[in-house]
């Protein structure tokens, strides 16, 4: 397996399939990657990919302690040490030495990675856009500094790194790679993969690897066969339809956030609170609604947008709605053998939409409970059509069918409020955790309802 590190070409062979791109790297002796979580949260291990994006090639922050080795086949990536020409700091890395940018200099180089994709970012603002940055922390709290060496940074210099820009970027493809501890395999297309997972169903699917990697990482998990889904130009569609649009599995969020320019309010506030941009460039709707988590940040968000998923298998293809979706706690209706090709989401969208999460951080943080609702009215200030979404308070996400059926047709006041949330006691039967008790789930579904009403209530003139 061969990929291309910091402008040169390596080769991989017997190291373990599930290895990171993380380890292989300290392990080449390019130690400036560091290991401060191994689940994607802390931005010390960030590096940048080459890839293809909506404004031609762009350099993509990743995390490299979720990435198995194999992934990078045919890929292109540069780390802190490649930064540096002839003895000369980049922009980035001279700007943090002017401001002081570096303490304990443990996430520095993280930080110093993610300046350098935003910096060059093809469709960039005049301005240095702060919220590249919030993947990476400071355990030394230096935000300040940090903060002015951003910044203070202008355009891309003309230099190599710009002028990588304007080639093509890798285009990836079919990938096979072995060893004694194990196989991965890469389809080029949806019938090559469909033809594979029907000869060995007990395959491990791995698309942006935020979920499956986790795994690897902190539970020891180990497959025998992983088959990534990276490579498959079936799972990559956003095509925009009279009645629907479709978004395909294997689209990274970050790709997905840049390219819906019309999304309606639900989404444009849900794309800031998944996790962070490190993790939105590899993470896809797929993979968050495969795993079937219930403190999964898409499924209510979608679920309010009565959305459907399309299944293909060998056997062919089928649309099940997400609300029938969701089987049990980590169980889906995906069969032996298939795979999420896309999302559908039906059109005109909601009037009024909202997603809210409860976190005990603001951004890059798991669900305590997550919300999305979605409201149409008709006449004389009546309910005509609701939607009511939750993560984080059942096994599975859920949609509170009985509560929706009991608003429709009422006026959208404050006693059909109160009613709905005591409806709300009797539906969901939250579980208490480290995140948050039962008693704390169940009020915050209850609150969250609320604040969605007086939002829309004061949006529409609504009194009483």
């Amino acid at each position: 397996m061969e990929f291309v590190l910091n402008g040169r070409r390596v080769q991989v062979e017997k190291l373990a399939p599930q290895t990171t791109l993380l380890d292989y790297l300290r392990a080449s002796g390019l130690t400036g990657s560091k290991e401060g979580c191994a689940e994607g949260e802390c931005g010390a291990c960030t590096v940048v990919l080459v890839r293809e994006g909506p404004a031609g090639t762009e350099y993509r922050g990743v995390n490299s302690c979720l990435l198995f080795l194999p992934m990078l086949a045919g890929q292109e990536v540069y780390t802190v040490e490649g930064l540096a020409q002839d003895g000369k700091l980049a922009e980035v890395q001279a700007a943090m030495v002017q401001h002081g940018g570096s303490q304990c200099g443990y996430c520095t180089p993280g930080f110093v990675m993610s300046l350098f994709a935003e910096q060059y970012r093809p469709d960039r603002g005049p301005e240095f856009d702060l919220h590249a940055l919030s993947g990476n922390l400071c355990r030394c709290t230096g935000y300040r500094p940090i903060k002015d060496a951003a910044l203070s940074l202008g355009p891309a210099p003309e230099d190599s790194f710009k002028a990588r820009l304007r080639e093509p970027a890798p285009v990836l493809g079919p990938a096979v790679y072995e060893s004694e501890q194990g196989r991965f395999v890469r389809p080029g297309s949806l019938e090559e993969c469909l033809t594979f997972l029907a000869l060995h169903p007990e395959a491990k699917l791995v698309a942006g690897g935020t979920d499956a990697v986790v795994e690897s990482n902190l539970q020891y998990r180990r497959w025998e066969l992983l088959v990534g889904l990276e490579a498959i130009p079936e799972l990559k569609v956003f095509e925009e339809h009279e009645d629907m649009l479709e978004i395909g599995a294997g689209l990274s969020l970050g790709e997905l956030e840049r390219r819906w320019k019309g999304a309606p309010q639900i989404v444009r506030e849900w794309f800031p609170l998944f996790a962070s941009p490190l993790i939105r460039n590899s993470a896809t709707l797929g993979g968050n609604l495969g795993t079937a988590s219930p403190i999964g940040d898409s499924p209510p968000m979608l679920l309010a947008l009565d959305a459907a998923v399309r299944i293909a298998g060998k056997e062919g293809e089928r649309v099940v709605p997400l609300a029938e979706f969701f089987k049990g706690y980590r169980q889906t209706a995906l069969g032996k053998g298939e795979v999420i090709v896309s999302v559908l989401v039906p059109k005109p969208f909601p009037a009024h939409s909202r997603f809210f999460k409860v976190a005990k951080r603001r951004l890059d943080d798991i669900s305590t409970v997550a919300a999305g609702f979605a409201l149409e009215l008709g006449g004389a200030g009546r309910v005509a059509r609701v939607r009511l979404a939750y993560g984080g308070v059942a096994a599975t996400p859920v949609r509170l069918f009985a509560v929706e059926e009991a608003l429709t047709g009422q006026p959208w006041s404050e006693a059909s409020l109160r009613r709905a949330q005591g409806m709300i006691a009797e539906a969901i039967k939250p579980i208490s955790d480290h995140r948050g008790s039962a008693e704390y789930r169940l009020r915050m579904a209850q609150k969250l309802l609320e604040k969605f009403y007086y939002e829309t209530a004061s949006a529409e003139g609504v009194k009483g």
